[in-house]
């Protein structure tokens, strides 16, 4: 069993940062893929990024640069460093291990205009 805890969201203006980290505990991420998703009121949850086990990363087109994927095995953790961020943003944002059914509980990133 894998239990996956993300922390980082907050409320945050626009044009600001913010780092976003998914810790996992119960097994190892190395050799996984890792996932950053988020979700919007009322709209389906779409993905961010992700990235594979030797670190390759993929991003959606909405990111245009703005955010990225990281990890470290050492620490179990994956990141996601989110800046210039705009109203839109606005989400609960989940990481998974890419192809289970392992997902965390989710953390909230507020952009205010």
């Amino acid at each position: 069993q894998v239990r996956l805890v993300e922390s980082g969201g907050r409320l945050v203006q626009t044009g600001g940062s913010l780092r976003l980290s998914c810790v996992a505990f119960g097994r190892t991420l190395a050799g996984t893929s890792m996932g950053w998703f988020r979700q919007a009121p009322g709209k389906e949850r779409s993905v961010v990024a992700r990235i594979g086990p030797t670190g390759t990363t993929v991003y959606a087109d909405f990111v245009k640069g703005r955010f990225a994927i990281s990890r470290d095995t050492a620490k179990n953790t994956v990141y996601l460093q989110m800046n210039s961020l705009e109203p839109e943003d606005t989400a609960v944002y989940y990481c998974t291990v890419v192809g289970t059914n392992y997902w965390g509980q989710g953390t909230q990133v507020t952009v205010s205009s």
